[in-house]
């Protein structure tokens, strides 16, 4: 199985252009998948210089609603016209980010409602064949990561705090080996894999996505930082790499990686790895 990042925060080959959002081109090897499509076109650029076919993908899966991993696909679905799009209803609910001046809406493009028919609506679990399987429905025993606290959502009488119910993962099953996708874990990673190891007997044998531990333009605290520390310590206790991006922050992600050492890993926008 090989990934590559079409989109991410950080530039990692020369010539591919770097954005806020998340996006991974996978071939197994039954599929060519997209998980996510990062923010804006840029998903296309990129894809060209790194000489991915994105009218090849057959599968493409939307992890959840907000518009640094959506908003792309638009333009994907605008060229590709055979790829089913996996994801939640409730990705289509109001969502927002509360910043100094108020409220931004950085939920799913209104674009996107125009390819109804290619949309799959996922429910806690689906299995869509031997290699590929979604899953939501993930639980709150463990403490959600604190960089959550301005992100809202519509409720019935105005917004209120994201619950995060339109997060969803995809699992990839390779022989006896499998593959965790989360967009940005904004459950938390522990989360995440708890639900995991309901669902599916055990542990994975490689996790991808962000951990949502960066800032912006604020400075981090004691919090974060034993959050991330004591995230990290309990990911070495368990048989799994990790491969994180984007919104987990170049400072949280070096207090993680010297406590898992080369448990964990940073995958930059243009590179690539194969399992």
């Amino acid at each position: 199985m090989r990934i590559i990042t079409l989109v991410e925060n950080m530039e990692g080959l020369a010539g591919c252009g770097t954005e806020h959002g998340l996006s991974f081109y996978i071939e197994t090897e039954a599929h060519r998948l997209l998980f996510d499509a990062g923010a804006s076109e840029l998903v296309m650029k990129n894809s060209a210089v790194l000489g991915v076919d994105l009218t090849a993908v057959d599968t493409a899966f939307l992890s959840h609603g907000h518009s640094d991993h959506g908003g792309g696909l638009p333009a994907f679905l605008a060229v590709n016209d055979r790829a089913k799009v996996y994801l939640l209803k409730s990705m289509f609910e109001g969502h927002y980010s509360l910043r100094a001046d108020g409220p931004h809406y950085i939920g799913l493009p209104e674009a996107l409602r125009q390819y109804n028919e290619r949309l799959v609506c996922a429910g806690e679990k689906l299995d869509i064949d031997p290699e590929l399987s979604v899953f939501s429905g993930i639980g709150y025993q463990h403490p959600m990561p604190p960089t959550n606290g301005h992100l809202m959502m519509d409720g019935a009488d105005g917004l209120v705090r994201d619950d995060f119910a339109h997060e969803m993962c995809l699992v990839i099953s390779q022989g006896e080996k499998r593959y965790l996708f989360s967009g940005c874990a904004h459950h938390g990673v522990l989360n995440v894999l708890e639900r995991f190891a309901k669902l599916y007997g055990g542990m994975p044998d490689a996790v991808f996505g962000g951990f949502h531990l960066m800032r912006h333009g604020v400075p981090y605290g004691d919090a974060d930082r034993n959050y991330a520390e004591q995230t990290a310590e309990a990911l070495t206790q368990l048989p799994a790499q990790f491969y994180t991006c984007h919104c987990t922050g170049e400072e949280p992600y070096a207090w993680m990686k010297a406590v898992m050492g080369e448990q964990l890993h940073y995958l930059h926008c243009g590179e690539s790895v194969t399992l």
